[in-house]
């Protein structure tokens, strides 16, 4: 008789003290194994590459390299890993770019341990999982989408689109802003959205046109 080898976890957040919590949760707990732990979504992106762990826990806002960066990483590096997210923040700034960048679930840190345990199970199968109000409010946001243009800028966002109307490379704006090519593209994706723009150019044209460059 087999039995199923365990699920393997990588554990990413900045506080030491929830990665302690979490490892010693998992590891009292059958079927399941934790490879190792990383602080930041630039660490858990190395973590993940040598440790090919089956599911990532991920935190989202760390300060070194957040973690919807990192997982839009991991999606284009086609990672073999499911990233469920598991953090304080369900606001829509929060929830959505964190599904749309390839989070296979959602949930709340304040989690039941036994929800938490079944959300991993489900994730490393592939499955969605998302907590009940992640869940309503992606619900309200497909059956409400903003119109373009309707959802004001970051002041990050707003950097990266003044660069990108001065010709700067992906590569350039990360080094100006001290950020990763996968953060820059990030937030160009989430320009897009707001514009209602396809690329680049289509963008900066928007933005002129709306007063938002002057």
């Amino acid at each position: 008789m087999t039995t199923e080898a365990p699920i393997s976890l990588l554990i990413v957040d900045d506080h030491p003290v929830v990665r302690d919590g979490l490892r010693g949760m998992f590891a009292s707990a059958p079927g399941f194994t934790v490879l190792g732990e990383a602080a930041s979504g630039v660490e858990a992106l190395e973590r993940a590459a040598a440790l090919d762990p089956d599911v990532i826990l991920m935190d989202l806002r760390m300060p070194a390299g957040g973690g919807v960066a990192a997982i839009a990483e991991l999606t284009r590096r086609r990672a073999r890993a499911k990233v469920l997210v598991l953090t304080t923040y369900d606001t829509d700034s929060d929830t959505l770019p964190a599904i749309e960048a390839g989070a296979t679930g959602y949930l709340l840190k304040d989690a039941p341990r036994d929800e938490l345990f079944s959300a991993v199970r489900a994730a490393a199968q592939g499955r969605t999982v998302l907590s009940p109000a992640i869940a309503s409010r992606l619900v309200s946001a497909v059956r409400a989408p903003r119109a373009p243009g309707n959802e004001p800028l970051s002041p990050r966002e707003r950097e990266v689109l003044g660069l990108v109307a001065k010709g700067t490379s992906n590569r350039e704006i990360a080094r100006e802003l001290f950020i990763s090519e996968a953060t820059v593209k990030t937030h160009l994706t989430h320009l897009y959205a707001k514009l209602g723009a396809k690329d680049r150019a289509a963008a900066v044209a928007v933005a002129y046109e709306r007063g938002i460059l002057g």
